[in-house]
């Protein structure tokens, strides 16, 4: 099947959604919780209805239940809901059980204090790659990007390492269902282009991206595979252009990652 003929990542949610096993309750509750998207973070009755195409009825009684459950709280004065901390809950359960965060810990820990740069350990979802474990130094770039930031795996340095370990089938269904966007002049977005990257990543060992998603910012990062040898996550370094020095740096931090990521691996 050629790309062409892939269906969307949308289409496919589509047709799974027609089983019997699906629940509509559940999904309906999580456009509530999904409507508050971090640019939003405090909405009406109304402005629920209308982001999640509920009508009103039907809006007020996910609303209600959630609130009732403590994943809403509701400003009496303003009349608008906003998330509850309790949904941290789902983000500690998910840290505290993850066996990739409990290894990768001390070594991404030990990579961050030798370089003094941010050192991030991510894993694919979708189309993305999402942080879940950070440390940050006093060089860092973006304080907005956090444990749970997503970015496009097509053009950071985690998604092309990730992405250089899987098998070529899965990567092609992953650029189809990307929105391959220039988000800076440097940013690669031809789908060839971007697999002769992935083959020279496989062939080194380590992805490095230069200004593609943040203009000063140069990422160096290698694959985590896990016990059955398929990719798990990456593990990056973030460095300014500022302080790039580099194929020194190149070399040094890609020798670093490498290693890190073969330990956590349990690779020697």
């Amino acid at each position: 099947m050629n790309l062409a003929e892939k269906p969307s990542a949308a289409a496919e949610r589509d047709a799974l959604k027609e089983s019997s096993l699906f629940v509509k309750s559940v999904e309906k509750a999580m456009l509530v919780l999904t409507a508050f998207d971090g640019s939003r973070s405090h909405l009406t009755l109304s402005q629920i209805a209308a982001l999640t195409r509920m009508d009103l009825s039907s809006a007020q009684r996910f609303i209600y239940t959630l609130t009732t459950l403590g994943y809403l709280r509701k400003d009496e004065a303003s009349k608008a809901y906003e998330l509850s901390p309790r949904l941290f809950d789902f983000t500690y359960n998910y840290l505290v059980s993850s066996g990739l965060i409990y290894r990768a810990t001390p070594y991404v820990q030990q990579v961050s204090r030798e370089t003094e740069e941010t050192t991030n350990v991510s894993v694919l979802d979708g189309t993305d790659i999402v942080f879940v474990l950070r440390f940050v130094s006093r060089h860092m770039l973006d304080a907005n990007v956090i444990v749970g930031t997503r970015l496009p795996a097509y053009c950071t340095a985690p998604g092309l390492a990730i992405l250089s370990a899987l098998p070529d089938e899965e990567v092609d269904r992953i650029l189809a269902n990307s929105d391959l966007v220039a988000h800076t002049p440097h940013t690669v977005t031809d789908p060839q282009a971007i697999r002769r990257r992935l083959a020279k990543v496989r062939a080194q060992g380590y992805a490095r991206a230069e200004e593609e998603y943040f203009l000063g910012d140069i990422s160096t990062a290698a694959p985590i595979l896990d016990g059955n040898g398929r990719v798990a996550g990456a593990v990056n370094v973030a460095v300014a252009t500022t302080r790039w020095k580099g194929e020194a740096d190149e070399a040094r931090l890609s020798s670093l990652l490498v290693t890190a990521a073969a330990a956590i691996s349990g690779r020697r």
